[in-house]
């Protein structure tokens, strides 16, 4: 399988095109390479998503109830919201600042709550520009299932990281995304930069 280097050095294992484009019966080549991201299935399967909208039920209620700050991939925590790196990420870094309260819309958010999501997302801005020199930045939440939230029960602002040059046309094109490094790391290395 060849390697091949899209952005600033980051390999990506690609299945050979001529491997990949043809299978009898299906037509001729289309030229795509393909790149394997098993990842991905959990995500498309919804195998970590709610049974439905209870707080029993909500991943980041149960996040922010146990203190394994490795193991659920936590950055960092604060008096009312804390920091998790996405599960299923756009780009390396990708992470989401969530309110500790079930609460699924902004405008229910206390005043301290929202005072610490906006202080918390400024520092997330500036920790991953500082350890990974990212150049621009989508923040935003996605309210309800209308507006695109994968869990509309429980908010959380989305900190995505972006490069000139990257690789955004893979998700919206070739629905895949490539990841330089283990979330795990990537979360060690966000924490310890964290002011």
């Amino acid at each position: 399988m060849p390697y091949r280097t899209p952005v600033r050095g980051v390999a990506l294992l690609t299945v050979s095109t001529m491997e990949a484009s043809h299978q009898d019966g299906i037509g001729g080549p289309d030229g795509l390479e393909r790149l394997w991201t098993p990842y991905r299935m959990a995500y498309i399967r919804g195998e970590n998503k709610p049974g439905d909208d209870s707080a029993g039920e909500c991943p980041f209620c149960r996040i922010s109830q146990d203190r394994d700050d490795e193991r659920f991939l936590v950055v960092h925590r604060g008096e009312t919201a804390y920091a998790v790196l996405n599960l299923y990420p756009y780009a390396a870094g990708h992470l989401m600042v969530c309110p500790y309260r079930h609460v699924a819309d902004y405008v229910e958010t206390t005043d301290e709550e929202a005072a610490e999501i906006a202080a918390m997302t400024k520092t997330a801005v500036r920790t991953l520009r500082s350890v990974s020199r990212a150049e621009g930045f989508n923040l935003g939440m996605n309210q309800g299932a209308a507006g695109g939230a994968g869990i509309a029960a429980h908010l959380h602002q989305h900190v995505v990281p972006r490069w000139v040059g990257d690789t955004n046309f893979l998700p919206v094109i070739g629905h895949t995304k490539a990841l330089p490094e283990l979330l795990r790391d990537t979360r060690r290395l966000l924490a310890e930069a964290w002011p």
